[in-house]
């Protein structure tokens, strides 16, 4: 019977990690998909200038990553949350959850505090559209490159692995309480920066409110990091975007 009331209970608080992470990431999309509101944000940040023009840059970034990074990060958070209760730590494993899925968003928040930074310096040399996307051709053609070179990197490999398999990070460094949920979770999102955030950058190729390729980068990442196949998958990203760079050089 005991065994069967923590079955019961660990199912639960899966459910309800899983739909408040489902919550988290429907609201991200509604903000970005509000295209009025998205247009109002574009149209502010051109009338902005410092401090006021990076804070909005920041939460459009931030939320972004949220949208994008959360549901292929779900697996991971909900494999914690069990580890958590069948290692038989004391009280709920929600809160434990929540805290690792903070420390996950420190390191995309962090990530997003730079995007922001690069957003405005390439807007201040005016190498940015009004859709946010490069004026310069050649820069354009060098982000492509230089992602698609990063696709094929072995430091792209190890993060992808680690990324991939949060299982070994559970197993091997595991730490225990609330400061352990939070450590782990950053570093569990620093593998996940290392892993995307070239294809992040990409969006500066496409426009970084283009949400059609905020989705398709998104769908990319999703199935990198959690279909089978990944080294292929990164490696015929890798070629392609190689080969969409050389061709606008061209």
């Amino acid at each position: 019977m005991v065994g069967l009331a923590a079955g019961t209970a660990l199912t639960r608080e899966r459910r309800l990690v899983i739909a408040s992470l489902a919550l988290v990431i429907a609201l991200a999309w509604v903000y970005l998909w509000r295209s009025g509101a998205a247009m109002d944000d574009m149209a502010a940040m051109a009338h902005m200038s410092g401090v006021s023009a990076f804070a909005l840059g920041f939460v459009m970034w931030a939320v972004m990553m949220m949208g994008m990074m959360l549901p292929s990060a779900t697996p991971a958070i909900t494999l914690y949350a069990t580890l958590v209760r069948k290692n038989a730590e004391r009280g709920s494993a929600l809160p434990a959850a929540w805290i690792f899925t903070s420390g996950y968003a420190v390191a995309w928040i962090a990530f997003s505090v730079a995007a922001a930074a690069a957003q405005m310096l390439l807007e201040q040399a005016m190498l940015l559209t009004s859709t946010m996307s490069f004026a310069s051709k050649g820069l354009t053609a060098a982000v492509l490159i230089a992602a698609g070179s990063y696709q094929l990197h072995p430091l792209k490999d190890v993060c992808l692995r680690n990324c991939r398999n949060p299982l070994e990070l559970f197993t091997v460094r595991w730490r225990p309480g609330a400061l352990g949920a939070l450590r782990m979770g950053l570093e569990h999102g620093l593998y996940c920066v290392g892993c995307c955030w070239m294809l992040m950058l990409l969006l500066f190729a496409a426009g970084v409110m283009n949400l059609l390729w905020v989705a398709l980068i998104a769908a990319f990442i999703f199935v990198e990091k959690l279909l089978p196949g990944a080294r292929y998958t990164s490696a015929i990203a890798g070629l392609a975007l190689l080969g969409a760079g050389v061709f606008i050089l061209l």
